[in-house]
């Protein structure tokens, strides 16, 4: 498995190809939310992931928000292969490889309730109270880096 940490301009188009149908796969298959998951972020983004034999098996992408460059939103946050271990090491890398390749200070994540859990386990904390989005029960998390 190769972990994989690339600005959108240094993406492959197999990569670009190959994290977009993770995405789908798990967002709008898997868990039926209908929204535009082209949104002109990922120009800005950090594209994170580990990939074996050319397929994405875990992704996320972080990027600055609102402009501010010392805080960094993290989204899409997804695994192929659950149960592994596999997500926990792609957030730790990934908090990782934002703090090489950035002068980010702080971390925030629109997380999905029932994942809370999965964030804190790395740092993350809940820092409001529950929102719909798509549909969905979420809360806002931050991580001080």
């Amino acid at each position: 498995m190769n972990f994989v940490a690339k600005h959108f301009d240094e993406l492959a188009t197999k990569e670009l190809y190959e994290l977009l149908k993770a995405r789908m796969e798990v967002f709008v298959v898997e868990q039926n939310i209908k929204y535009q998951d082209l949104d002109d972020v990922d120009y800005n983004a950090y594209h994170i992931f580990y990939e074996r034999d050319g397929k994405v098996k875990a992704y996320l992408r972080a990027f600055p928000n609102d402009d501010d460059d010392k805080i960094f939103k993290i989204g899409r946050v997804l695994t192929i292969e659950r149960g592994t271990g596999l997500g926990k090491k792609l957030l730790e890398e990934g908090i990782k490889a934002i703090k090489e390749k950035t002068n980010a200070r702080k971390m925030i994540i629109d997380a999905q309730k029932y994942t809370i859990g999965f964030y804190e386990k790395v740092g993350f904390k809940v820092t409001s109270g529950e929102f719909l989005e798509e549909g969905i029960v979420h809360v806002k998390m931050e991580l001080e880096l």
